[in-house]
């Protein structure tokens, strides 16, 4: 098998922006190289006509000439690259590294001597390139991170450098774990769209997702069109409701992930867009209060409840209540909502007979867990998104 060139780095070309931006520098101290877009060939001379153009009659014998029976034709010696690769598939995809197979191309003009592979993250600008051997399966490591959404390409290169038009796109998400009990992702939410648009606010529905466990909520992101994506809400349901963004020189568009217990997340649904405003809206006054406490803690370990009251006018049916350790705290068993955890981040659900929470209602939920350098309270919580007072 041959060695993996170095991976190169590319800008891809956002609509709206400037051009002058689509290339990056060298990252990492790698070399950038010219990746073909889909579907691109090499451009090839035609074959020049014989001398003036036209065939020669055929002397007869007898001294008449006789006009020629068929044109004679001269082979075509234009070179044509192979033909794409088929059958793409990820065979094994872990939490930094991504195992691809692929059927190998048919030769064109010459023998194929090895494939190339571009691959990017979803929601970046930053395009990956690698050029392997003869071979029809590889392990990419470089770039690979967890919780993460990648789509890759395959082309065909033969001797002279003629490269075949590249696969459909293969999309795959990383799980955040390699060894826990759930790897598995939930599927992608499906037809995000935008519903009731008033002067300040824009719903948001799509239709749900599965999971081999259990769906916890959804991560709702906006995303500036470039590489920034910003998380905007955790929600339970299949809907959003939010303030309308304010306008920006870049593009505004909002997709969703659905998001188990696991901290596992799906692949991206569709993207929408919404419109914006001129002036920020101020926030919403809080609808909540969360209260946090250590019922009681030992060296390695603790047993905290928290609780949340509803402080608003209207019930709240189905809850999610986020929240960050400052410690390194760790759960590990939860009671009365169905908790996840993704590194500092705690996300818990309700179960089903504690799902509405009546106006000056109130639901508490508690954990055990461990801890070795520190054990501090949380300083900040939401409750479907919404910041909660803290007190």
């Amino acid at each position: 098998m041959a060695a993996v060139s170095s991976s190169s780095l590319l800008r891809r070309l956002r609509p709206g922006l400037p051009a002058a931006v689509v290339v990056s520098t060298a990252v990492l101290g790698t070399a950038l190289t010219a990746v073909p877009p889909a579907g691109a060939g090499a451009a090839y001379p035609a074959v020049a006509p014989a001398p003036g153009g036209a065939v020669a009659p055929l002397a007869d014998p007898t001294g008449t000439v006789s006009p020629p029976t068929s044109t004679p034709s001269t082979p075509s010696t234009t070179p044509f690259p192979p033909s794409p690769p088929t059958n793409l598939t990820a065979t094994q995809v872990r939490t930094t590294s991504v195992t691809l197979t692929w059927t190998a191309a048919t030769r064109g003009c010459c023998p194929v001597v090895g494939y190339d592979i571009t691959y990017y993250q979803a929601f970046d600008d930053v395009i990956y390139s690698l050029s392997l051997g003869d071979v029809t399966t590889t392990t990419i490591t470089n770039y690979i991170q967890p919780g993460r959404q990648y789509s890759f390409r395959v082309s065909a290169r033969d001797g002279d450098g003629r490269r075949s038009a590249a696969t459909d796109a293969l999309t795959v998400v990383t799980p955040v774990t390699d060894t826990g009990p759930d790897t598995t992702p939930p599927s992608a939410p499906q037809n995000l769209t935008v519903g009731e648009v008033t002067g300040s606010t824009a719903t948001l529905s799509w239709a749900p997702s599965t999971d081999n466990v259990g769906v916890l909520g959804y991560n709702v992101y906006r995303f500036d069109g470039w590489f920034t994506s910003t998380l905007v809400a955790t929600v339970p349901g299949t809907t959003y409701t939010g303030p309308l963004p304010p306008s920006t020189p870049l593009r505004t568009l909002y997709y969703v992930r659905a998001r188990d217990a696991a901290g596992n997340v799906s692949i991206a649904s569709n993207t929408v867009t919404v419109p914006t405003t001129t002036t920020p809206p101020p926030p919403p006054p809080s609808t909540c209060r969360v209260t946090y406490r250590n019922q009681s803690e030992w060296a390695g370990g603790f047993v905290a409840t928290v609780t949340v009251q509803n402080t608003g006018t209207a019930a709240v049916d189905g809850w999610i209540v986020t929240f960050g350790f400052p410690g390194d705290q760790q759960i590990t068993n939860a009671w009365n909502a169905t908790v996840g955890q993704a590194g500092a981040t705690v996300t818990a659900r309700n179960v089903d007979w504690n799902r509405v929470i009546a106006p000056d209602g109130s639901a508490t939920f508690g954990f055990q867990g461990r801890w070795g350098a520190s054990d501090a309270p949380p300083t900040g919580f939401s409750l479907n998104g919404a910041p909660c007072t803290v007190g």
